[in-house]
């Protein structure tokens, strides 16, 4: 039926999302999901928000989440935009804002996305090496361009860039947007919130599914100057008026307000991967360092495609690239402890055999 399609459509090279399998007992260690579940404020508030009132239009503007996102990080309503998840806010940042004359810049190694969206929507783009040690290398983007996103930190590495490194790289490019990509800097990275403030080039973008637990319910924000946040809003209003439902809006607003338990689950995990990182490594694996809620690791000898094969054949997934530099690595989420000694004790049996 690909004589129907518009032109565009077999140019491109869609998303592959990590496995969702559905075997019962499975360590499900692959898709960086979050092992504590979210605030029981926000599952109460969403049972509360289950009524009659579903039969109406939620609010398009998502006024309540915008106003506690914004308390939370002491910005105005104005200056946060919200999507149904961030790559949707992702989306709709590379329509309204990275499509320029002159290319894209953003690292070779990172969240795969990026291609993606970039071929949807006819942008340029130049991919910029990490070093050999799987690090962003900021004096690599003094170059001219439209446009720079950078995760922070990157996606599968998790190595994280100083707040530093990231203000020097909005003042080297004071006149194109810098968006941050901080899906998963609750995990031990540095936010560039704080430079939203100085810097109205910045457009930081955060989502609720790693650190609050909200993979399922789909909620992602940008955070930014609120030039920035009116391209986005335009962008959104001529593609879908409604992207966030009334639940998820009411259960994403407690989930913000709720900081113990943000906090709680957030240093369960630190800890769970640190403890992880040590039985790795006397293991004989590689673990670069980590700032987010998974590991990029390989071993010394055994072939990351084996490994991967090895483990999945012992009811424990993970997630393997099959590109150029990072063939050889595993990237594995930060279970709860009981889950990361399942995958020691299976990566233990297949490294004696």
């Amino acid at each position: 039926m690909s004589r129907y399609w518009s032109d565009i459509v077999s140019k491109l090279r869609p998303y592959i999302a990590g496995e969702q399998p559905r075997i019962p007992g499975l360590v499900k260690l692959n898709t960086n999901e979050n092992p504590y579940g979210p605030s029981p404020k926000a599952i109460e508030a969403i049972r509360q928000a289950t009524d009659d009132r579903l039969r109406l239009y939620p609010d398009p503007a998502a006024t309540e989440l915008r106003e506690a996102i914004a308390a939370r990080f002491g910005l105005t309503a104005e200056q946060v935009f919200v999507g149904n998840g961030s790559d949707e806010v992702l989306a709709h940042t590379f329509q309204a804002l990275l499509n320029h004359d002159l290319p894209l810049l953003y690292p070779d190694v990172t969240y795969s996305f990026y291609p993606t969206y970039s071929l949807l929507y006819g942008i340029e783009t130049i991919e910029i090496p990490l070093d050999h040690q799987f690090r962003i290398r900021l004096s690599d983007y003094d170059r001219p361009c439209g446009a720079i996103i950078v995760p922070n930190p990157n996606a599968p590495t998790g190595i994280g860039l100083p707040l530093a490194g990231i203000e020097a790289l909005l003042a080297a490019h004071s006149d194109v947007v810098v968006v941050i990509d901080e899906a998963y800097v609750d995990f031990g990275g540095q936010s560039a919130v704080p430079l939203i403030s100085r810097y109205p080039n910045l457009l930081v973008i955060q989502t609720l599914s790693k650190s609050r637990s909200f993979a399922g319910l789909r909620v992602g924000f940008a955070l930014g100057h609120r030039d920035l946040i009116e391209a986005l809003v335009r962008v959104k209003d001529s593609f879908n008026s409604y992207p966030l439902d009334r639940l998820a809006q009411v259960g994403a607003t407690a989930a913000i307000k709720d900081e113990a338990w943000f906090e709680t689950c957030r240093r369960k995990i630190i800890a769970s991967r640190e403890n992880l990182v040590r039985q790795l490594e006397a293991l004989s694996f590689q673990v670069l360092p980590s700032q987010a809620n998974f590991i990029f690791a390989r071993h010394e000898s055994r072939s990351g495609a084996a490994l991967l094969a090895e483990l999945r054949e012992r009811g424990v997934l993970v997630r393997r690239f099959d590109e150029p530099r990072i063939s050889e690595f595993l990237r594995i989420s930060i279970g709860t402890d009981e889950e990361c000694a399942r995958l020691i004790s299976a990566l233990k049996e297949i490294l004696v055999a």
